[in-house]
């Protein structure tokens, strides 16, 4: 970084202040960061973190190693993106905006299923009570006004509390 910045430093004092040629910056050979490798859990380490948690927090920190998800991409599943049929979950929008699916662990599947009930049990007492929306995209919500309701588009982990929505004023479940 140093010899870099040294290297930037001589290229803008005969460009910028002594207004003469520098040459060719793409013939320098610049230095470069060496690389590390991540420092990572054993398989033991991993299970006693995750054996430590419970509830909803054991399910997603499971997801996040068994799957190979991102915390918010976790967090942001909805029931539409677990596919029971294949073992897979879908991921939208993640890291880079990309789609992508990968696997999900048949140890997952029944504590993933009884999470769902517990979210349609949540979500009917929501219609129940005049609330039960998500949030969607602007575009698709107006395509498909009800759609907010609708149970594949319900989060897998939805907040405990419900909070208003401050661009359209509705109360929701949110996930970050």
């Amino acid at each position: 970084s140093s010899q870099n910045q040294a290297l930037n430093a001589i290229h803008f004092l005969y460009k910028d202040v002594l207004k003469q040629p520098f040459g060719e910056m793409d013939e320098i050979i610049w230095a470069k960061k060496p690389s590390k490798l991540p420092v990572v859990l054993t398989k033991d380490e991993v299970k006693k973190l995750i054996d430590k948690t419970e509830g909803k927090s054991k399910l997603v920190a499971s997801i996040l190693y068994g799957s190979g998800l991102r915390l918010m991409e976790a967090l942001r599943l909805r029931v539409q993106d677990i596919d029971f049929k294949y073992n897979q979950i879908t991921v939208r929008a993640g890291k880079g905006g990309k789609d992508r699916h990968t696997l999900l662990p048949q140890s997952l599947v029944d504590p993933l299923k009884q999470q769902l009930r517990e979210v349609w049990h949540l979500h009917n007492a929501d219609l129940a009570a005049g609330y039960g929306d998500v949030y969607l995209p602007y575009a698709l919500e107006k395509k498909y006004p009800g759609a907010s309701k609708e149970k594949g588009w319900q989060y897998v982990f939805p907040a405990d509390k419900r909070s208003v929505d401050p661009r359209s004023g509705i109360a929701r479940s949110f996930t970050p």
